[in-house]
């Protein structure tokens, strides 16, 4: 099994939603928006902005919603 890690760093948009499944089991839902700034090859200042939306299952949603 190839396993990848990811590190975000960024703001929350919006409160996680933390659902629950006809199995019972826990769901988190939310997103994070992240930026990046740079000066171009003409000197001007640029910014991207770039939202990501994230799923979290089980014992770790029932602790990223609180």
């Amino acid at each position: 099994m190839n396993l990848n890690k990811v590190f975000l760093i960024g703001n929350l948009t919006a409160d996680p939603e933390l659902r629950t499944t006809p199995g019972g089991q826990s769901v988190t839902s939310f997103s994070i928006a992240t930026n990046r700034m740079w000066t171009d090859k003409s000197g001007a200042r640029q910014e991207e902005v770039e939202y990501h939306n994230v799923v979290v299952w089980g014992r770790q949603a029932e602790i990223v919603s609180q």
